[in-house]
């Protein structure tokens, strides 16, 4: 089970590198960067069908998508020196701790 949480965080690093590529692609005008954008959404979707197989796809999707914005909004501060809100940044970490509920009772009935 630890290899496929390996597997689905390397899908969110790959889905946040190909996203902060977005703007540097210029609508895709700049062949490089968009080359690579593709390159790392491909990686990332390919990692996740391997999580694909052992969890479910609530659970993969939740996951992926919850770490994917909150990783986001970090490296969008870091990179392009975007602010957040303080209401902003409390529901990101409101997400971040649905995504670990979420994945500490997977398959656990009540």
């Amino acid at each position: 089970m630890t290899k496929t949480y390996f597997f689905l965080i390397g899908a969110v690093f790959f889905e946040v590198a190909g996203t902060l590529l977005l703007p540097i692609t210029k609508n895709f005008t700049k062949l490089l960067p968009t080359f690579a954008l593709a390159i790392f959404y491909l990686t990332a979707f390919y990692l996740l069908t391997f999580v694909m197989n052992k969890l479910p796809v609530s659970i993969v999707y939740a996951t992926w998508s919850g770490l994917g914005i909150f990783t986001i909004a970090i490296f969008g501060y870091i990179f392009y020196k975007q602010t957040l809100s303080w209401q902003a940044i409390l529901g990101m970490f409101l997400i971040v701790i649905g995504v670990i509920l979420v994945n500490i009772y997977t398959g656990k009935s009540f």
